[in-house]
This record gives structure tokens, C-alpha cells and sequence, in this order.
């Protein structure tokens, strides 16, 4: 049994809240309308409740996921034996207790879709509509396998993103943290020593600037790092509403060296996802609708809406991304010779293909200058904390 919420009228008008325990949705309407309430608004409580609890599902367990039901129906297993096959071998809790809801859901008579869509926030609006596109259309083993393989190309992507940052990003932090210490803990020793030559004002101007520095970080540091945690506390809360987003991403393909790198990455998603759904028979409007959310910009996904607009007009695809002016003249003008074509859903998947190699590149010799440059940071600091705690010192010998 599960639980129902439902809003209502009864005979007299009155309007009703409640829940009501139910095999599935059918039985609560049944039951609803025996009691001579009407029901206007009915959802289930049960699979709700359990999707608040259920954590972030690993994109690979999904694309397994997907590839491993695209396999069984493709054998021939009835959709229904699939999902109780994928459930069992599943160790995923919260992936297995979404499967299990999934698999009530198609045997009370709804859709694999429909199912899905209960789940949205852990299968993404994408992956429903291309079931639900496979579905209707008859080829629902194909858009699980295309599905599949998106899943696995955005995951490798993001794993690839991650790893090709992290060790630059553990350079800078180790870097600073090094830095910090020696400022703070070790160059105060040296202060009693200086004494004198501060009092008679030979103290080189280097070793004043980097004591006084020491002084500021060992009274402020404190404070300072107070004020910069808060400070990040209120920037991410900020973050989070639509000003900061959409301040957040015109910021980010602004910066000088990975700004183009973002864009191409956000342009080579939204042309894999709309390849994708355009071939698996969903609506050209409803997969820009889709894919401009899939960007992961707000920027780039506002030229989309406004594309969208002038796309629901008549008007071709290339044209108005081509004024929108967040489009590479390269992507624009293979659009345009697909559409000319009729082989959109066949090239896009080629232009992200080419766009992400070409983008990959660029951050791998990036990554391959931060480095570098980084340590050499580092040594150039390093070797300023030498020189200006060693000219006192030498100086001090040679007055001795």
C-alpha cells in the first residue's frame, strides 16, 4: 500500500486536504469517489518522501543502469522481469529503492516515462524525455543504449575536468599554506635578532616590509580568515539565486585563459544533447528547451531561448545562434550546412565530438602552463623570504 495526497471538493463545494492509503493511483481516485469527494490534485506521498532521502545517484551507476536494461529488453526480457533483474544485482540503496518504486509504478500500468518522471531529480528532465520519445516511437532499447553512452561521455568529461584541475589547484593551496606558515611562525624569530640594526635604521627595506607583514598576519590573520569564510558562506548562498548565477557564468567565459575553455565545453554539451534527442524523435523545440538547460550556463542558455523563439517562427537553427553571438563561427556554419542537409541530428553529435577534442587540448597546454608557472611562483616567494632574511644577517656580519 501506499500513501496519496490529495486536494479535493466534496458534493457541497468544500474544499479538501488529506492522504489516503491506496494500492496505486487508480484504487485512491476508486476510493475518493465512493466517499462522493472529488479529487483535483493527486500525488504520491510514499515515492516523495523516499526521493528526499535517496542521496545523489552516481551518473555511472545510471549509464550502467541504462545500458543494462537497453540489453535485457533487447533479448527479448519483458520490461517489467528487466527492472526486477537490474534491481537485484543493484548495491546502490538509494538507486535500488528508486528501481523498486520504478518498477511498481510500470506494473500499476504506468509508462517507463511516467515512472521516471517521479524520479526526475535523480534521472534528469533528458533521460525522461528520451524514454518517453523511445516509447512512443517504438524504439525504446535504442534511446536507452544512446543513453547510456551520453551518460558514460558526460561523466568521463567531468571526471576529466576534475582530475586535469586538481593538481594544480593542490600546488596553489599547498603553496599558500607553506608560504603562511613560514611568514607567520618563522620569520617572528627573527625579529629580536634585527633589533639593532632596526634601531639604527640600516634594516633593508625588504626585511622591514616582510616583518611587518609577519606582525599583520599573526594580529589579523585570525580575523582575516574569519571575515573570508563568511565572506565565501554569503558568495556561495548568493550564488545560489538567479542574480548570482547569471553573474556567475557572464563572469566565468569573461576570464582571459579558461573563460573560451568553459564556453566550449558548455556549447559541446548542448549540441550532444540535442543530437541526441533529435535522433531519438523528440520535437526540435521541446530538445532546444531541453539542451539549453543541459548547458549548464545562463548565459549561453538565454541566446538559446531567444533562438528557440525565432526557431518556433520559421526561421533555421544557425541563424539566430549565430546573433546571438556565443556561438563559434565553426559550430554556426556546420549547423548551418546540416540543416541545409536535413542531417542535424547527425552532425551535432560530430560538431561536440570536435569541439570537445579541440577543447581538451586547450586545457591540457593550460594545465600544462599553470603548473609551471605556479612553481615558479612559489620559488620566486620562497626565494624573496631567503634574501630578505639573509641581507641582515650578512649585513651584520660584515659591520662586526
Amino acid at each position: 500500500m501506499s500513501e496519496f495526497r490529495y486536494s479535493a471538493r466534496d458534493g457541497t463545494g468544500q474544499f479538501l486536504r488529506g492522504t489516503i492509503s491506496a494500492a496505486n493511483s487508480r484504487e485512491a481516485v476508486a476510493m475518493l469517489a465512493s466517499q462522493a469527494v472529488f479529487p483535483l490534485e493527486l500525488e504520491e506521498a510514499t515515492s516523495r518522501g523516499e526521493t528526499r532521502r535517496i542521496r545523489r545517484v552516481p551518473t555511472y551507476l545510471l549509464a550502467v543502469t541504462y545500458g543494462q536494461l537497453a540489453d535485457l529488453l533487447r533479448s527479448g526480457v519483458p520490461l517489467l522481469r528487466a527492472l526486477q533483474v537490474i534491481q537485484k544485482q543493484i548495491a546502490h540503496a538509494g538507486l535500488k529503492t528508486v528501481l523498486s518504486e520504478v518498477h511498481r509504478q510500470v506494473e500499476d500500468g504506468a509508462t517507463l516515462a511516467e515512472a521516471m518522471g517521479r524520479f526526475e531529480a535523480i534521472f534528469g528532465q533528458m533521460a525522461v524525455h528520451m524514454v518517453h520519445a523511445g516509447g512512443e516511437g517504438g524504439f525504446l532499447e535504442e534511446a536507452l543504449s544512446r543513453l547510456a553512452e551520453f551518460t558514460e561521455t558526460q561523466d568521463d568529461m567531468r571526471k576529466r575536468t576534475i582530475g586535469a584541475v586538481a593538481y594544480p589547484a593542490f600546488l596553489a593551496v599547498v603553496g599558500t599554506v607553506v608560504v603562511v606558515v613560514l611568514v607567520v611562525f618563522f620569520v617572528p624569530k627573527f625579529s629580536e635578532l634585527f633589533a639593532r640594526l632596526r634601531e639604527r635604521g640600516e634594516l633593508p627595506l625588504l626585511t622591514e616590509w616582510l616583518l611587518g607583514v609577519s606582525t599583520w598576519l599573526r594580529y589579523w590573520g585570525l580575523p582575516l580568515l574569519a571575515a573570508a569564510g563568511l565572506g565565501g558562506w554569503w558568495l556561495r548562498r548568493w550564488l545560489r539565486t538567479d542574480a548570482g548565477r547569471l553573474w556567475h557564468d557572464r563572469w566565468i567565459v569573461r576570464l582571459p585563459l579558461a573563460g573560451p575553455i568553459f564556453l566550449s565545453l558548455a556549447v559541446a554539451r548542448f549540441c550532444r544533447v540535442l543530437g541526441t534527442l533529435l535522433h531519438n524523435g523528440v520535437p526540435i523545440l521541446r530538445s532546444l528547451e531541453i539542451s539549453r538547460d543541459a548547458t549548464g550556463n545562463r548565459v549561453l542558455a538565454a541566446a538559446i531561448g531567444e533562438a528557440t523563439k525565432d526557431i518556433s517562427a520559421g526561421q533555421p537553427l544557425a541563424g539566430p545562434l549565430e546573433a546571438s553571438g556565443q556561438f563559434p563561427p565553426l559550430v554556426v556554419e556546420m549547423i548551418s550546412v546540416a540543416e541545409q542537409a536535413n542531417n542535424l541530428e547527425g552532425v551535432l553529435p560530430t560538431v561536440a565530438d570536435s569541439l570537445e577534442r579541440r577543447t581538451w587540448r586547450q586545457l591540457d597546454l593550460a594545465v600544462r602552463l599553470i603548473e609551471p608557472i605556479l612553481l615558479l611562483v612559489m620559488a620566486v616567494v620562497v626565494l624573496m623570504l631567503v634574501i630578505a632574511l639573509l641581507l641582515p644577517i650578512l649585513k651584520m656580519s660584515t659591520t662586526v
